[in-house]
């Protein structure tokens, strides 16, 4: 009986770092998908559409200094020349890509 129990508990820690691990590279995935052609491998803004369109660097200070929900909010519903994404994915992955894109900031 206890083995069964010890064997529950270790599958449900499995599955719940599997859950983890796939969730983390979602973002990294959204955001390759949606993201990097203007805010390139970095968030520096370094692609060719990046530069065309003056688009600012993670490394620009107000950039940098956007709280989360600012920048969930700037992708959802766009700002400046960024095309807003609501609709287009769902919250969860807006929220997965910014994150992703946040691992830039030093």
């Amino acid at each position: 009986m206890r083995k069964t129990i010890r064997f529950q508990v270790a599958l449900a820690a499995v599955v719940l770092m599997t859950g983890a691990m796939s969730f983390a590279q979602d973002g990294a995935a959204i955001y390759k998908a949606k993201c990097l052609n203007c805010h390139g491998a970095a968030g520096l803004a370094d692609t060719g559409v990046g530069k065309a369109l003056k688009m600012k660097a993670i490394t620009d200070p107000s950039v940098k200094s956007m709280t989360e929900a600012q920048m969930v909010a700037a992708t959802t519903n766009g700002t400046g020349k960024m095309q807003p994404f609501k609709g287009k994915i769902t919250d969860a992955e807006i929220k997965a890509a910014t994150d992703h894109f946040r691992t830039f900031i030093k």
